[in-house]
Formats: structure tokens, C-alpha cells, sequence
């Protein structure tokens, strides 16, 4: 029996959208088996300098983060997307067991399979030091907040919508 994770490819910025918003609102339970259920049995992944295989695996890798990153809270923006590959940016705030505020800034390029199983991920991401008093990320996003919305992050760069782009 194949399981199956709408939206499937091929996407448009609708679906697309759709998915980001998805797999936002995963991360953001940090329950490590619902976010792997996202991935396909055999899913692929290098998370900075960590490479990983499957589902168990990716299992471990989020149990292990969520016990180090505590209230951790994160936004996703579609950057671009193809027919069955999507690019986002995203932050995420959470803070150490010492009690220091962090702010992670990354990138991530997904590849999926027919049933909208992420197969592929590939994640760069860097560390920002923080105090608490300059959050910007306050647990999930809010409901009425629209998918598309930039992470509050002002980045100097123009605006707009994201573009099918060729990803191959």
C-alpha cells in the first residue's frame, strides 16, 4: 500500500504554498514521528554537516534537535519551485539549556516523489546569537497569517511572489 501526502507534484504556487505551510506547521508540533511521516521510507538528507538516510534516522535526528532547541518556533517561505522540487527560506528561534536565545536563518531544496513524499532534503543553516528581547518568532503561525509571509526578517532585498523556476 503507498502512502500518499497531498499536495503531489507536479505543483503550482498554490500547491506549492501549500506544502510549506504544511510542513511549517509539523516542525512546529517538534513531534519527530508526525514531521518523518512527511518523508519517504528510503528519504535522503543532509542537515548542515549531517547526512542521513530514511526515516528512522530522521527520526532520531529531530528528537535529538527538539531536546537541545527548546521553545523552538519556525517560519517557512517558498522561495521557487518546480514540477516535483520546491526551494524554501526560513528562521527559527529557540534557545539552549543555558537559557541563550538563538536565531537559525536557513535554506532547503526539496525533491518529491508522485505521492508528495519529500525524498530529497538539503538544508544550509547558520546560527544568529540573540537576547530574548529581540524575538521576533512567538510560537506557530497564526492562522489568518498568510503562508507567503516573510519570516519578519527584513532582508533588503525586493519583494514578491515566488517564481516556477527550473530546479533540475
Amino acid at each position: 500500500m503507498s502512502e500518499d501526502r497531498p499536495p503531489r507534484p507536479p505543483f503550482t504556487r498554490a500547491t506549492a504554498l501549500a506544502k510549506v505551510r504544511a510542513a511549517e506547521d509539523a516542525w512546529n508540533t517538534r513531534d519527530p514521528e508526525r514531521v518523518a511521516l512527511a518523508y519517504t521510507p528510503d528519504t535522503r538528507w543532509r542537515n548542515r554537516d549531517t547526512f542521513l538516510t530514511g526515516r528512522a534516522e530522521v527520526t532520531a535526528f529531530l528528537a535529538a534537535k527538539w531536546q537541545r532547541e527548546h521553545e523552538y518556533a519556525l517560519r517557512k517561505e517558498l522561495w521557487a519551485f518546480g514540477d516535483d522540487r520546491i526551494a524554501v527560506r526560513f528562521q527559527y528561534e529557540w534557545h539552549d539549556a543555558d537559557g541563550q536565545w538563538w536565531r537559525s536563518y536557513g535554506n532547503e531544496l526539496w525533491e518529491f516523489d508522485a505521492h508528495g513524499l519529500m525524498r530529497r532534503r538539503e538544508a544550509s543553516i547558520d546560527d544568529v546569537r540573540i537576547d530574548a528581547a529581540q524575538r521576533r518568532i512567538h510560537g506557530p503561525r497564526p492562522a489568518d497569517e498568510p503562508a507567503d509571509a516573510p519570516g519578519g526578517e527584513p532582508t533588503g532585498e525586493p519583494g514578491g511572489p515566488a517564481e516556477e523556476l527550473p530546479l533540475h
